[in-house]
């Protein structure tokens, strides 16, 4: 009979108790182990198993569960008496930023104060031990939700030291979700203040803390050493790409088919691989998401699991406000083709709005792309990938996800569309104004887009709406052509199919196509009292810059090459065409 599926449940301790459905990862605990490294940061995806992995170290090695051998009987890592002598013999302290989720530095520091003194009070009992000098019992005493921010700091460290002498040996610290807090200062706009808290926090218990045994940290991303790991030079990062750990997080296909026996689901194998496969970490493929296979066991369906668990605001709104060329290659993602790229697996995020590399990393750490192929570049000394959406389900996210930028405008869209492949400069007009006064608001992220970099906002807008006619023109962004680089060209393909759109399809097809330019502009109120000035300096650089030149050059007449300027001021926007 199979066992009960307990979703949610991340508690070892009654997962063993109740029999609930349990994949064995306990040989997490002797590689970790005999690894020796002092402080170890593990990356995974979310719903990964991190917190369960996490929670059962702690019931492994804390003395607060010497005994519990009914726990780990019947698992791999009972088998070996070095282990089973090693089982609760540790004060381990365990702490997780993972409610830390505020949208103030004020309020994520409280609440960081209060998740250190909830550890606190789980210590408590220390308070009526002769072995406290009054002046630990008085520290212990300062520890609360509004404590100074150096006490909280060292809040950690010092209780290592009171532990120690407790019980006669060092500290294991386990902190779950260490990024959490980072995550929303970003979004947030705190992340100054954070980075300096944490740092702080992390050099106290990580790096001069002569109580600490072992240590190790689990989140979704690799935060970069030049902020709160800057004092950190004892830390081993693991990431998506090591070869440590690569089994012990996720279930790999012999676990998942396994649980498909189980459940009784056998014949279903090659629909939950479509779906939930993909994963690789480090040099082992076919790794499922455990929270999308759970669920699945337990409702015997197919479903939206992992990618419907949190929120994908942040992979949303990079992708919303990111460059042209990352919108064009997304594109490329969604039709199952992979790209490749040199980037750094360690997100700094002050860069994720200004370039592409850092949100390509963000993506690959939190699940959304998988390594293909990864090797060193030893000319260029660096990392080169090529990446692939991961399966499925997440491909069906970023699918949702944009047609929610445009889904509430999409007739309008194609109609605009449509009048751009006929030249009907004055439906152009009409239709991107009402795209414009629909979607603009909701497409800038929220991090001042559109007025930081303006053009850089409307240059990806409209491609994004272009992407559509990406299998009748060759969609290219940002390229050198003539004396410049011009922001959007559209050039027909040769013996290009049917477009996605049957009305665009047959506008396409009944027309000979013209090749087209497109430049954006946004309005100058110093130079430019109205839009219309605005068109002329952009269609006046498109011929000055000879932007058609690379078009000329394949052959194209100079009749079958349309120019278009596109001027904007706010929500409104004018078309101008050459000629």
């Amino acid at each position: 009979m199979a066992r009960t599926v307990s979703i949610g449940n991340q508690d070892f301790e009654s997962i063993r108790r109740e029999n609930y459905f349990y994949v064995d990862k306990t040989h997490f605990i002797k590689e970790w182990w005999e690894c020796g490294d002092s402080v170890t940061l593990i990356n995974r995806p979310r719903r990964f198993g991190k917190t369960l992995n996490m929670n059962m170290l702690e019931k492994f090695f804390s003395v607060e569960y010497a005994g519990r051998e009914d726990l780990f009987q019947g698992l791999c890592i009972w088998e070996e008496e070095k282990y089973r002598a090693l089982q609760g013999t540790y004060p381990v302290i365990m702490l997780s930023f993972a409610k830390v989720k505020e949208t103030t530095y004020r309020n994520a520091q409280k609440k960081m104060c209060q998740i250190i003194a909830s550890v606190y009070n789980h210590f408590c009992y220390l308070l009526d031990r002769e072995k406290l000098n009054e002046q630990e019992k008085e520290y212990f005493r300062k520890i609360s939700v509004d404590m100074e921010e150096y006490v909280a700091t060292d809040a950690i460290g010092v209780l290592s030291e009171i532990l120690f002498r407790y019980y006669g040996k060092k500290v294991i610290v386990l902190l779950d979700e260490y990024d959490t807090p980072m995550q929303e200062a970003y979004v947030n706009g705190y992340w100054e203040e954070i980075v300096s808290f944490t740092r702080s926090l992390f050099n106290a218990t990580f790096k001069t803390n002569p109580y600490l045994e072992r240590a190790l940290m689990t989140g979704i991303t690799r935060v970069s050493r030049e902020s709160m790991f800057s004092d950190l030079n004892n830390l081993e990062v693991v990431t998506v790409t090591s070869e440590k750990y690569m089994d012990s997080f996720g279930f790999t296909e012999e676990e998942m088919f396994t649980a498909l026996n189980e459940f009784g689901l056998s014949g279903r194998k090659e629909e939950v691989k479509e779906w939930y496969d993909g994963f690789i970490f480090g040099s082992i493929s076919d790794i499922y998401n455990p929270w999308s296979i759970i669920n699945y066991l337990d409702k015997g369906k197919l479903g939206l699991y992992w990618i419907n668990t949190s929120s994908n605001s942040l992979a949303g709104k990079l992708v919303r406000g990111g460059s042209p060329e990352l919108k064009m290659t997304m594109e490329k993602l969604l039709r199952g083709e992979t790209f490749a790229i040199i980037l750094d697996e360690q997100i700094v995020f002050s860069e994720l709005e200004q370039g592409d590399e850092a949100v390509w990393s963000l993506l690959l750490a939190s699940g959304y792309l998988k390594v293909v192929q990864h090797t060193f570049n030893a000319l260029l000394r660096k990392e080169e990938y090529e990446l692939k959406l991961t399966n499925l389900e997440v491909q069906v996210m970023f699918e949702r996800l944009i047609e929610g930028w445009f889904g509430r405008c999409s007739h309008v869209n194609n109609a605009f569309l449509k009048a751009l492949l006929m030249g009907d400069l004055k439906a152009m007009n009409t239709y991107m104004n009402k795209v414009a006064l629909q979607t603009f608001s909701y497409f800038d992220t929220g991090a001042n887009a559109s007025e930081q970099e303006p053009e850089r906002f409307y240059h990806g807008f409209v491609l994004g709406m272009m992407v559509e006619l990406a299998d009748k023109y060759v969609l290219t962004s940002n390229r050198e052509s003539g004396f410049g680089r011009y922001d959007v060209m559209l050039e027909p393909r040769q013996g290009a199919e049917s477009l996605y759109t049957s009305g665009l399809e047959a506008t396409a097809n009944n027309l000979e196509r013209d090749a087209i330019i497109i430049e954006f502009k946004v309005q100058d109120s110093d130079t430019e009292a109205e839009l219309a000035d605005t068109v002329k300096e952009a269609l006046k650089q498109i011929e000055e810059k000879q932007y058609e030149a690379i078009l000329r050059a394949r052959g194209i007449p100079a009749k079958r090459i349309k120019k278009y300027g596109f001027a904007f001021c706010g929500k409104k926007v004018l078309i101008g065409k050459a000629g």
